[in-house]
Formats: structure tokens, C-alpha cells, sequence
């Protein structure tokens, strides 16, 4: 595609939905074509605060764009992207890629067959926090993260894993730049059917270890994600979205070894070759970035959003988390059942 204005469409405009549409109706080279909703007031009334036409048909909607972002439920994604892919539509899906891996491959499939792009809407992946730390980060071998947020009556059909984790997975799995040789989790049903709660440990083939906790029925809100590594320290706080450093200063190590003869620096003097600062962290909204950097990629300009192989990765190992985490609930029946 040329770098001609593009016709973008959004097919589902609830909550999340209608952000794309407000961003693209923002975006320059970009023209909101329409939108699509099975609820048709729902749509109308989000086209006419964006300035564009409402479908009663997805076919419509696709027949009037060039790209379209999908929003629809999960459990429609397959089909909705296989429709887009058919059309001849380049398409962003929005995360979690589809229920299961199988689905997610048959979606990529049918992109190849078109001949189309399709991306996932990894949208962490665009937190300017993140985007100011990645230059910094080289083989961590530890990662912690934490993703709390407060219960709401919404993607209750689907557990913590699917809902928040996902966005700490694709970012641990797109910074180690591998997938894990072991998983362990657990996690618990609180207020819903579907787990609340729940912890994974992740451990890679080169050491690296990541222990994940995401929770839905926390009191309080938090997205913070920190890095261990052989050089230094990076804590990320993509709800404030701000980036702490903590490393040593090679150079006034350096020094401090040869006023010492060559010795190791001292226990007392440490603090004297460790910089702590905060990294400059550009600004702009991640959905934006996220969305420009979609369109970008459409006109031969830079590689994106996710791929839909990332996505199809972060799905996997959702997938094995969530297999890890049913595995501990049966040991848990059985101790149970065993003690009464």
C-alpha cells in the first residue's frame, strides 16, 4: 500500500472499540471509513461522535476500508478476521488473538492466503514507559511483574490469564526473544467463575526466570514491571509511566579499582559507581502509537504492532499458564478430598 490516505474501519465499537475509532478518527493519512456493531444504536451513536457512517453490515464496512481494527469478542475473532482476510482487508485484532492456538493459526493462515496484514493489539508493547526502557535492556536475567486492578463487571468470560496477563507475557516473551522451557502457575476463582487471580513462573532455556502476577480483585491499581540483568536494575511503572535506572558506572568502577591497585571496589564505597536516574520517557497515548505504528507498517513503513505470530506465541503460553493453573487445582482437590 502506498502512503495514500487509508481507509481504516473498526467492527465492534464497545468500550475498547470505540478507542480505536476516536484514534483513527485523529490520526493523520487516516480516514475512519465506518464503523460496525451488532448493536446498532451502539454504533450509530459511536459514528456520529466520530464523524463517520455506521454499517448494519460487517460486509459494508469492509467493502468501504482498506484496514480494519477488530473488537469483537474473543470468541469471534476467528471468524470476523478470516471474513476481513477475504475480503482483502489488512486487519489488527485485538488481544487476547482468539481462543486457542489452533484458532490463531488458522487466522494467519488465512491472512497468508489473502495476501493481507494482520497484527495483534498488543498495546503494552506501545507504553512510552516500556518503549524508553527497551534501548537498556540486554539478556535480564530476572523479571518480575505486577498487574493489579480493581473487580468490574466486564471480560468475565474469560480468567485473569487471558484478560491481564497477556500483556506481561507478550512483553517478558518479546524481550527474552524465546519461548519458556517450564511453566508453573496458580491461580484462583474469587468473585467469578474463572480465576481472579493468579501467578505463573516462567523459566528460559538461558536461565532467565519471570514471575508474573496479575489480579482482578485487587484494592488498589498497578502495572509495574522491573528487570534484573547482569549490568543493572530498570523498574517500569506502566500505569504512572515512568522508568527508573539503578546501574554501575563502569568507568568510575573503573577508577575506584585502580586507586585501589586493581582490587574489587569495596563493600562502603559501592554506592560511589552506581548511577540511579530516571529515564526520559517520550510522550503520546499507546493505543495512538500503537495504531500509527499499524498504519505505518501498511505503507512500507516500519514493522508495526505485534505480529501475528507474537501473538500467536503470547496465546501459547496463556494457554500453557492456564494448563499449569488447572493442574494445581486438581492437586488441591485431591488434598482435599484425601483429608476429609
Amino acid at each position: 500500500m502506498s502512503a495514500a490516505v487509508v481507509r481504516a474501519g473498526v467492527w465492534g465499537v464497545g468500550v475498547w472499540g470505540e478507542k480505536h475509532a476516536r484514534v483513527y478518527a485523529a490520526l493523520p493519512g487516516v480516514a475512519l471509513a465506518g464503523v460496525h456493531d451488532r448493536d446498532a444504536a451502539r454504533a450509530e451513536a459511536v459514528a456520529h461522535a466520530y464523524g463517520c457512517r455506521a454499517f448494519a453490515d460487517p460486509e459494508e464496512l469492509l467493502a468501504a476500508c482498506d484496514a480494519v481494527s477488530i473488537a469483537v469478542p474473543t470468541v469471534e475473532h476467528r471468524a470476523a478476521a478470516e471474513r476481513a482476510a477475504a475480503a482483502g482487508r489488512h486487519i489488527l485484532v485485538e488481544k487476547p488473538m482468539a481462543v486457542t492456538v489452533e484458532e490463531a493459526e488458522a487466522m494467519i493462515a488465512a491472512a497468508r492466503r489473502a495476501g493481507v496484514v494482520l497484527q495483534v493489539g498488543q498495546v503494552e508493547r506501545f507504553n512510552p514507559a516500556l518503549l524508553a526502557a527497551r534501548p537498556l535492556l540486554r539478556r535480564p536475567k530476572f523479571i518480575e511483574a505486577h498487574r493489579l486492578a480493581l473487580f468490574q463487571l466486564r471480560s468475565l468470560d474469560v480468567d485473569v490469564v487471558f484478560d491481564l496477563m497477556i500483556h506481561d507475557l507478550d512483553v517478558v516473551l518479546d524481550v527474552v526473544g524465546a519461548t519458556p522451557a517450564d511453566i508453573s502457575a496458580v491461580g484462583v476463582a474469587v468473585l467469578s467463575e474463572n480465576e481472579d487471580i493468579a501467578n505463573a513462573r516462567l523459566e528460559f532455556a538461558d536461565g532467565c526466570v519471570a514471575n508474573l502476577t496479575a489480579s482482578r480483585v485487587s484494592q488498589e491499581r498497578l502495572r509495574r514491571i522491573r528487570f534484573f540483568q547482569g549490568d543493572a536494575y530498570l523498574s517500569v511503572d506502566l500505569l504512572g509511566k515512568t522508568c527508573d535506572l539503578l546501574r554501575v558506572d563502569a568507568a568510575r568502577r573503573r577508577e575506584r579499582q585502580r586507586a585501589a591497585g586493581g582490587s574489587a571496589v569495596a563493600s562502603p564505597e559501592i554506592g560511589a559507581v552506581i548511577e540511579r536516574r530516571q529515564v526520559e520517557v517520550g510522550g503520546g497515548e499507546p493505543l495512538a502509537l500503537e495504531l500509527e505504528a499499524f498504519v505505518r507498517s501498511l505503507q512500507g513503513d516500519g514493522p508495526g504492532a505485534a505480529s501475528a505470530e507474537a501473538g500467536r506465541d503470547a496465546l501459547a503460553v496463556a494457554a500453557a499458564v492456564r494448563s499449569a493453573m488447572k493442574a494445581r487445582a486438581r492437586q488441591w482437590a485431591i488434598g482435599t478430598s484425601a483429608g476429609s
